[in-house]
C-alpha cells in the first residue's frame, strides 16, 4: 500500500498534467463519476456536512484503527472534490489522518481557483474528515 505522502503526490502530478482550469474540473467531475454508490437511507441530516452550500453526505465506518469514507454530493464538482478526499484518506488509519495537514490541497491550487463558496465547502469537508479521525484516535 503506498503511503498517504504518496498518494497525494500522485494526485498532484495526475492534476498537473492539465493546463486548464476547465480541464481539472472536468477531471473532478469524472472522480465524481466513480464514487461508490451512496445508499439514499444513509443521506441522513446527521451525515451532512456542515458548511457546504451544496449538501455533502460523508459516512464513517471504523475497522480497527483504519477509518473508511463514503460520501455523495447533489453537485457535480463537489462530487469530485468529496470523491478526491475519500480517494486519499479512506482505508488510513485515524492517527495518521488527524496528523495530516492536507497540503497536497494547497499544491493542486483547490482553493484559489474554486468559488469563495466552493472553497468554504471544500474547508469544511477537510475539517469533517480531521475531526471525525480525531474522534477515532
Amino acid at each position: 500500500m503506498k503511503t498517504l505522502q504518496e498518494v497525494q503526490n500522485d494526485i498532484v502530478e495526475e492534476f498537473s498534467m492539465y493546463d486548464e482550469w476547465l480541464d481539472k474540473y472536468e477531471y473532478l467531475i469524472d472522480l465524481g463519476k466513480n464514487l461508490e454508490p451512496f445508499p439514499d437511507e444513509l443521506k441522513t441530516d446527521d451525515r451532512l456536512i456542515k458548511g457546504c452550500q451544496s449538501r455533502v453526505w460523508l459516512d464513517t465506518r471504523a475497522e480497527g484503527e483504519n477509518l473508511f469514507f463514503r460520501a455523495d454530493s447533489d453537485a457535480i464538482i463537489t462530487k469530485g472534490i468529496i470523491s478526491l478526499l475519500v480517494g486519499v484518506y479512506s482505508g488510513r488509519t485515524a492517527r495518521e489522518i488527524a496528523d495530516d495537514d492536507f497540503s497536497f490541497v494547497e499544491r493542486l491550487g483547490l482553493r484559489e481557483n474554486l468559488s469563495p463558496t466552493r472553497s468554504n465547502g471544500l474547508a469544511s469537508m477537510i475539517a469533517t474528515i480531521r475531526e471525525t479521525a480525531k474522534k477515532h484516535c
